[in-house]
């Protein structure tokens, strides 16, 4: 009987230990079109050898539907973990009956604490858009243009500046809008980053043609975040491994994977350094429905067997995993919805 006390009792204290351990920083990204399968993809392809998924300290799974839909699209999934909030699809920041609801960015900024933004996409994308616009469609793009320059995000890296164009009427215009707003523009990872908010605005072809873009972005964003003594909230979104998704490359795919593992690999090396720090991988949802069959030879595999087949060229209903590392991986557990891991996020930086 004393046994049974002191296991329970040791269970308790250790989970009440962790329900008081502060979470500073959380590291928040986001695989867009990411399912379980890409993650398995990627594991036959490391020829059976552990990836960084295999180095979860907790693992969840959460469901994607939207307010209005089955089948999600990244307004409504976006919002739903950036707000704790299902939406309709589309909608991105906002709710049916016009509400705005706070943000996990807008919360963390409201503490005092840094944030940023990590993309492969423009930034006025519909994952990262979630983190700070709010309108009632996803394609308002001039608004949203303006809702990030009005935002209190001190950097964002990704692309865009086209829209910044398209709403400021030129280069010159747009270059005044944003200095004016109180960024420092750069328009290459390579810039001088030493200013106290940045916008890095790249070329296409600079996060389209990349090697380590992600990882190297993620990187300078932690390392410019770092320096407010309060913590940070840093989102990064793989974003094209949504688009081979929509195309059916499986190859294609592997490489935007790739490229989203070593991202979180340096989030997770910060995470196990600086231990205050939780590190969350989910998706927006799953794109292709993509499947791992027994078939004819794979000619991206070495082995015979094994075929990459996809179900759809749009985005799929399935439940997506949640990968979690460091400091509170023990406190999101189980099935949850979309929104109920964007609300824990939310009450973890209370």
């Amino acid at each position: 009987m004393k046994r049974i006390l002191l296991i329970a009792f040791t269970t308790f204290a250790t989970l009440f230990a962790a329900e008081a351990q502060e979470v500073k920083n959380i590291i928040f990204l986001i695989g867009d079109g990411m399912g379980l399968a890409s993650a398995s993809m990627m594991q036959l392809e490391n020829n059976y050898e552990p990836t960084i998924f295999d180095s979860a300290d907790n693992i969840a799974l959460q469901k994607t539907y939207s307010l209005d839909n089955r089948v999600t699209d990244s307004a409504a999934s976006g919002t739903a973990l950036a707000t704790g909030f299902k939406t309709n699809n589309t909608m991105l920041g906002q709710l049916p009956d016009g509400t705005n609801p706070e943000s996990l960015m807008e919360l963390a900024a409201d503490k005092g604490k840094a944030t940023g933004l990590v993309v492969t996409t423009y930034l006025q994308h519909a994952t990262p858009g979630a983190f700070y616009a709010h309108v009632p469609s996803r394609h308002e793009y001039a608004t949203i243009s303006e809702q990030l320059l009005a935002s209190d995000i001190d950097i964002a890296i990704g692309g865009g500046m086209a829209f910044f164009k398209e709403r400021y009427n030129n280069h010159k215009k747009a270059t005044k809008a944003i200095t004016e707003s109180g960024f420092t523009l750069v328009e290459s990872l390579d810039a001088d980053m030493s200013g106290e908010r940045i916008l890095a605005l790249l070329a296409d072809k600079e996060i389209e043609n990349r090697t380590g873009y992600l990882a190297k972005a993620t990187a300078m964003a932690i390392e410019h975040l770092d320096n407010n003594g309060n913590g940070f909230v840093l989102m990064v979104e793989g974003s094209l491994i949504d688009g081979m998704g929509h195309g059916n490359d499986a190859k294609g795919q592997q490489g935007e994977m790739r490229d989203f593992m070593e991202a979180i690999e340096v989030a997770v090396a910060y995470a196990r350094e600086h231990t205050d720090t939780l590190v969350v991988v989910t998706a927006d949802h799953e794109t292709g429905g993509l499947a791992i069959i027994s078939g004819n030879a794979d000619f991206n595999l070495s082995e015979q067997g094994v075929e990459y087949k996809w179900a759809t060229g749009g985005h799929s209903g399935v439940m997506v995993p949640i990968y979690l590392y460091g400091t509170g991986a023990e406190l999101i557990n189980g099935v949850m919805e979309n929104a109920d891991l964007g609300k824990r996020l939310k009450e973890l930086i209370q």
